[in-house]
């Protein structure tokens, strides 16, 4: 295991350790479970089609394609900050 040092500001600190602690982990083991549980933009993309074929097959038999794209706008907008409530 490679030990990597990060800057980051005393709050962004502050707040990793208390995320940490609330969950019963090091700062350490914390920031290594939120990396790896979050998907890169390529594995995202490669998930797409398959969760697509999934709800269309067990929730939404008449999911359209303008649907996906409705939703893909509306995660982008709150991504972005553009819609609902940030933390």
């Amino acid at each position: 295991m490679a030990d990597t040092t990060v800057k980051i500001g005393e709050s962004t600190r502050d707040r990793l350790r208390t995320l940490a602690e609330e969950r019963g982990l090091s700062t350490r083991a914390y920031v290594e479970r939120v990396v790896a549980a979050t998907p890169t933009e390529e594995e995202r993309a490669e998930r797409t089609p398959r969760a697509i074929a999934y709800v269309r097959a067990n929730l939404c038999p008449d999911l359209t394609e303008a649907d996906v794209h409705a939703a893909q706008e509306w995660r982008a907008a709150i991504a972005a900050g553009q819609a609902g409530e940030r933390r």
